[in-house]
C-alpha cells in the first residue's frame, strides 16, 4: 500500500536559523530563551508551525532530535487558547517520566498542571491526580485502559493527542490497548504522530484515526544518528563477556549496554560487578522505583553502566553517554536504530559498538540494508578474527512429513521454546 499523505522533506539547519518566526507565542519564546534553547531541530522547525495551525501530523526522525519539544510547544500553546486537555502516549515509563519532566520546564511558570499516569505507581495517586482535571495527561496505554476500565478518568475533552514512539507502541503489543484509547477520545481532535520508522502498521493507524496528516520527515524512515560512529565485532558467544570487560577498560565515560533478554541483563550486571564495575540494571522484571533509582544514578555517575533490554532503547535520555554496546544484536532490526540513538544526541559525538556471533549474518544484513550502509568490521587484539558464516535457512531442519515448518518448530515461531522474550 503506498503512502498518500503529503510529505514534507527537512533539510539541515543553519546555525541561524531560531525559534522566532515559527508562530510561537512571545511568552513561549522567552521560556526558550531562558532553558537556553536558542536552535530548533529539524523536526522542530518542521513540525511546530504546522502543529500550531491544528492540523494532524506525522513526524519521522530518529531518536535524540528533539521530539519532545516538536508537540509540547505546539500543544501548550494551542491548550491556553482552546480551553481543553492534552494526551500524550508513550510505549515506557522511562520515557512518560522523560516527557512529563520536558513538559514540566516549558509550562511550570504558566501554571500547566500534568498527570503522569503509568504502570508500577501508586494508582490511588494516579487517580487523585486525575481528579484535579490536568491540562494534559502523560500515560502508557496499558494503566490508561485500567483506569478508563474503573471509569476513573475522563477523555471526553482531549483535544491534542500524541502518540510518541508509535511503531514501538505497536512493535511491543499495544495495538488492543491503543484502540481502545482512541475509540472514546473525541473525534474533533488533532493528533500528531512521531516515530523514527514507518511500519505498514502506522499506515493504517493513520489512515483510520487522522484527518489528512502531513507527513514531515527529516531523515528517512531507519536512519541512524548522524554523529555515531559506528563498529561490528564478530565473536564467539563464549567470549563476549571478556571483550565487554576489555572495552569497559578502553573506554572511560558511561557506557550503555543492550542485552536481548532481561535474564541476560541481570547475568551481565552480575559478572560486571564481581569485576569492580558499578553497574546497574533496567528491564521489565525490575520494579518502577528500581528502575528509576537506575537511570538516576546512571545520570549521576553513581552507576558507570546500566545494562538494559530495548524497552530502554527509547525510554533513556541521559545526555553525553560515550558508548553504546550491543552486547546482543536486537531481535528487529528497527530497535538497532533506537538502540545507538541513546548516544551522539543533541549533536554531540558517540561510539556504537556490535557484537555479532558468526551465525548471525542474516540479522547484519537486516541492519546493514535498513540503514543503507555497510557496518565497519573490526579486529580487536587477542580475539581471533572470525567471518560471518552464511546464513542457513532454518526451514530447512525444521520441516514436516510434507515440507512444511511444523507449528512452534522455527526459531521465534509463536510456539518455540525459545521464542523471544522481551524485557
Amino acid at each position: 500500500m503506498g503512502f498518500l499523505f503529503p510529505e514534507i522533506m527537512t533539510p539541515i539547519l543553519h546555525k541561524e536559523e531560531s525559534f522566532d518566526g515559527l508562530g510561537i507565542a512571545p511568552k513561549l519564546l522567552e521560556i526558550l530563551d531562558a532553558l537556553r534553547f536558542t536552535a530548533p531541530t529539524p523536526i522542530q522547525y518542521k513540525s511546530i508551525p504546522v502543529a500550531i495551525e491544528g492540523k494532524d501530523i506525522i513526524g519521522i526522525a530518529q531518536t535524540g532530535t528533539g521530539k519532545t519539544l516538536a508537540f509540547g510547544i505546539p500543544m501548550i500553546q494551542r491548550l491556553a487558547i482552546k480551553k481543553g486537555m492534552g494526551l500524550v502516549l508513550l510505549p515506557t515509563r522511562e520515557l512518560a517520566e522523560q516527557v512529563n519532566t520536558e513538559l514540566h520546564k516549558i509550562g511550570k511558570s504558566l501554571g500547566l498542571r500534568t498527570a503522569l499516569v503509568i504502570g508500577g505507581a501508586s494508582m490511588w495517586q494516579q487517580k487523585k491526580m486525575l481528579k484535579t482535571m490536568p491540562h494534559v495527561i502523560i500515560s502508557t496505554p496499558g494503566r490508561l485502559v485500567d483506569l478508563l476500565q474503573q471509569r476513573a478518568v475522563n477523555l471526553s475533552p482531549v483535544n491534542v493527542l500524541v502518540l510518541d514512539e508509535a511503531d514501538r507502541m505497536l512493535d511491543i503489543g499495544f495495538a488492543p490497548q491503543l484502540g481502545q484509547i482512541l475509540k472514546v477520545l473525541p473525534t474533533e481532535r488533532q493528533t500528531m504522530l512521531f516515530s523514527a520508522t514507518m511500519p505498514h502498521e502506522i499506515v493504517a493507524l493513520a489512515t483510520k484515526y487522522m484527518k489528512l496528516p502531513l507527513r514531515i520527515e527529516v531523515a528517512p524512515a531507519g536512519t541512524a544518528a548522524e554523529k555515531v560512529e559506528q563498529e561490528l565485532i564478530v565473536i564467539h558467544k563464549s567470549d563476549k563477556m571478556r571483550l565487554l570487560e576489555k572495552l569497559l577498560y578502553d573506554y572511560h565515560g558511561s557506557v550503555l549496554v543492550f542485552s536481548r533478554t532481561k535474564y541476560g541483563a541481570k547475568r551481565i550486571t552480575a559478572d560486571l560487578r564481581k569485576i569492580g564495575h558499578k553497574a546497574a540494571e533496567i528491564h521489565s522484571n525490575r520494579s518502577l522505583a528500581q528502575r528509576r533509582e537506575a537511570l538516576e544514578g546512571f545520570k549521576t555517575g553513581r552507576y558507570r553502566v546500566l545494562v538494559a533490554t530495548d524497552i530502554a532503547a527509547r525510554g533513556i535520555d541521559v545526555k553525553g553517554i560515550e558508548l553504546v554496546i550491543n552486547f546482543d544484536l536486537p531481535d528487529a532490526s528497527s530497535d538497532y536504530v533506537h538502540r545507538i540513538g541513546r548516544t551522539g544526541r543533541a549533536g554531540h559525538t558517540g561510539r556504537a559498538i556490535s557484537f555479532a556471533t558468526p551465525d548471525q549474518r542474516g540479522d547484519v544484513q537486516s541492519i546493514e540494508r535498513l540503514l543503507r550502509m555497510t557496518l565497519p568490521k573490526s579486529k580487536i587484539p587477542g580475539f581471533s578474527d572470525i567471518p560471518l558464516e552464511a546464513p542457513r535457512s532454518v526451514y530447512r531442519s525444521a520441516r514436516g512429513f510434507r515440507g512444511r515448518p511444523r507449528y512452534g518448530s522455527v526459531p521465534g515461531s509463536r510456539g518455540h521454546f525459545m521464542s523471544r522474550r522481551r524485557g
